[in-house]
């Protein structure tokens, strides 16, 4: 198996695992300790689109947990407009916490 597709499985089963072990109320709490709060919200666009916004785009989209993880870890441009979106570290979220806070975005 290629690295890249490893790191998308891995990627993918720790989005499951989260997603039914993770509480929804830790959730906010792990937006604020990555960081994302300076530039998403739930309900309503900042700099960034709101998480509501996120999980309405893909909505239904079994890939979606995998591309967003990507994207945080990354980074990206022009996905939602011409702000770029900085990459977060795993200094900052890890693997395990993101995964948990990406099902809850999309359960938004």
């Amino acid at each position: 198996m290629k690295k890249s597709a490893a790191g998308s499985m891995v990627a993918l089963c720790l989005v499951l695992v989260a997603s039914v072990a993770a509480p929804a109320h830790a959730s906010a709490a792990l937006a604020t300790k990555a960081g994302c709060v300076a530039c998403h919200a739930t309900d309503q666009k900042k700099f960034g689109p709101s998480y509501k916004e996120i999980a309405a785009r893909y909505k239904g989209d079994a890939k979606a947990p995998i591309l967003l993880t990507q994207r945080v870890r990354q980074g990206s441009k022009g996905v939602w407009g011409k702000a770029p979106m900085l990459p977060t570290p795993p200094a900052k979220i890890s693997d395990a916490e993101l995964a948990a806070l990406i099902a809850w975005i999309l359960k938004q």
